[in-house]
């Protein structure tokens, strides 16, 4: 083994226990062996054992270690501290300005133990309140992990939408711009993305050798239908070669596999169409099915579907009325309730439901009963003034570990509605999740249930629950659940918007803004609710200010 990788196995050791809060000696002593070592101008693999302790920076425990390395390449004490510190916490290690005393903080203290989950945090505005972690700093962060992010294979849809014009307009230039397409995932709208794929109507011997520059790309795959490129920044790049027309092609290759095979074992119904198709639309129609969008070509009972009816017109951007789950200053938000509100209305909006996090969110400044009726005389001053606009007084109460709302009943009936959501222990078993869920669905006072699964796309997978059970128990209590438009959270999934549907239960595309720039997820959360079919009358967001007043002061229990 040569000295650098010893060197880099000491430092990773040191930070680990650093980052556990261990014997600052040990901590010292290993991080100051491997920058000895790896300045060393001789192989410690050549050196007699019995001169490593004459090393200066090697004492008798970094010489045993050092004796392991070298006779099995390996080192039980990193290897103990690597299986019982979560993997995310380890690749905070490679986040700019984050060292190990910081991630103990944020491990231990906060308890986030992801990259992706240190950034949801920083975008709310979390970090603020902890010894070391100003505002400043958290800025600097969020820059750091967005950069590292950035330089990951798998990416949110929300990224990936991001360098996709580019892209795009790159290879329009290189071929043509009839000649270039989007297909694949993200055609589909899916929630993460590994690869942006374009259909190009060349051949592979006319498309790769526009990609030989002075630096290329690396070419990790090549098949006689498709190149796949590896950009400098990380992103993976697939292009398919195809004849004209360019729409059969983009056709296979925008579909999911279970989609494509059952279109392909429907027969035929007009060949002569089908063989001379030269739209997407031509192909639907020489087999007998009505159009299906691309965000709905996800599995093969949709092509069932199409076969006997119409898709339904889906929601769109322009179908929400109002903001429902939104932060300000009073908790852990970036803008003033009026900052908020003045933001709403400038999209035309016509409602806000002002929902900051409760008093058990420490960690989020959340209002205890006293700030509660401070911030509500607030909105009724704020009603005054900005009629016909309207803010709705709620609170995004947590979900306590034995189902409970962290408010006595007095405080939670002075809200227009109540958001329950889990924000702590997120460790549970499915029993005790739902468990914990359905008391908080069945609390009279709940009228949304927040980000069901507590999941963070690509950083966290959220605890398990049986979709079903909460979807029956919201139905059976009046209770909506959300889709939390968070490109980071997208929750509900979308693949259970229907089963919520056919139970007579409403879905609400929330944003969870922190900022009035956060208003814009909500296009995300239109992307998702697609992919489910959702329409704009099963969306409380999409409700009139009178649609929702009604709704609101409807009984709960039908």
């Amino acid at each position: 083994m040569e000295n650098a990788a010893i060197a880099e196995q000491l430092k990773l050791l040191s930070n680990l226990l650093d980052i556990q809060g261990a014997n600052p000696f040990s901590v010292k002593s290993y991080g100051a062996a491997a920058f000895a070592i790896d300045k060393l101008p001789y192989p410690l693999s050549q050196t007699p054992r019995e001169k490593l302790l004459t090393i200066r920076g090697i004492g008798k425990s970094v010489a045993k270690a050092v004796e392991e390395l070298l006779d099995t390449g390996r080192l039980s004490a990193l290897e103990e501290q690597i299986s019982i510190i979560p993997s995310g916490v380890i690749e905070m290690l490679q986040i700019k300005g984050l060292g190990p005393k910081k991630i103990h903080v944020i491990w231990k203290e906060m308890g986030i133990e992801s990259v992706g989950e240190l950034l949801y945090a920083c975008q709310e505005n979390r970090l603020v309140g902890y010894k070391g972690f100003g505002t400043k700093t958290q800025e600097s962060l969020t820059e750091s992990i967005q950069f590292f992010l950035q330089h990951q294979t798998q990416l949110l849809y929300a990224e990936a939408e991001g360098v996709y014009p580019a892209i795009e307009n790159y290879l329009q230039q290189l071929f043509g711009k009839d000649h270039v397409a989007i297909t694949g995932a993200f055609r589909r709208q899916a929630l993460t993305i590994e690869e942006l794929e374009f259909v190009v109507t060349h051949p592979i011997d006319i498309i790769k050798p526009k990609f030989v520059t002075a630096h290329p790309p690396k070419l990790i795959e090549e098949t006689a239908q498709s190149l796949l490129y590896e950009l400098k920044n990380g992103l993976r790049l697939r292009v398919y070669a195809a004849n004209p027309p360019l729409a059969k092609q983009q056709f296979w290759t925008t579909g999911s596999p279970s989609f494509l095979e059952a279109f392909e074992q429907l027969p035929v119904l007009n060949n002569d169409l089908y063989e001379a198709a030269s739209t997407e639309t031509d192909l639907f129609k020489a087999k007998g099915l009505n159009w299906i969008a691309p965000y709905l070509r996800e599995n093969a009972a949709v092509v069932t579907r199409a076969a006997t009816e119409k898709m339904p017109e889906v929601i769109e951007t322009g179908s929400i009325r109002g903001l429902i789950h939104c932060h300000s200053k009073w908790s852990d938000g970036g803008n003033s309730i009026e900052e908020m509100a003045s933001a709403c209305i400038e999209k035309g909006w016509e409602y806000m439901v002002m929902s900051d996090h409760s008093a058990s969110a420490t960690y989020a400044n959340g209002l205890n009963a006293q700030r509660v009726a401070a911030q509500q005389q607030e909105i009724d001053q704020l009603n005054a003034i900005l009629a016909p606009f309207k803010i709705y007084k709620s609170i995004e109460s947590d979900i306590l570990s034995d189902g409970s709302l962290d408010y006595s009943n007095e405080v939670l009936a002075s809200f227009d509605l109540v958001i329950a959501s889990v924000h702590s222990q997120l460790g549970m078993t499915e029993e005790k999740a739902n468990t914990r869920l359905i008391k908080a669905i069945e609390n009279e006072y709940t009228r949304i249930l927040g980000h069901p699964t507590g999941r963070l796309l690509l950083s966290r997978k959220g605890y398990p629950i049986d979709h079903q059970k909460i979807i029956d128990a919201c139905a059976a209590n009046g209770v909506v659940i959300e889709l939390n438009a968070h490109p980071r959270r997208l929750d509900l999934d979308w693949q259970w918007i229907d089963k919520a549907l056919n139970k007579g239960v409403l879905i609400s595309i929330n944003p969870d803004a922190h900022s009035t720039q956060g208003l814009a997820d909500v296009h995300y959360g239109i992307l998702a609710a697609q992919k489910g079919g959702l329409t704009a009358d099963r969306n409380l967001s999409s409700f009139s200010l009178k649609a929702f007043d009604q709704w609101l002061h409807s009984k709960k229990r039908q």
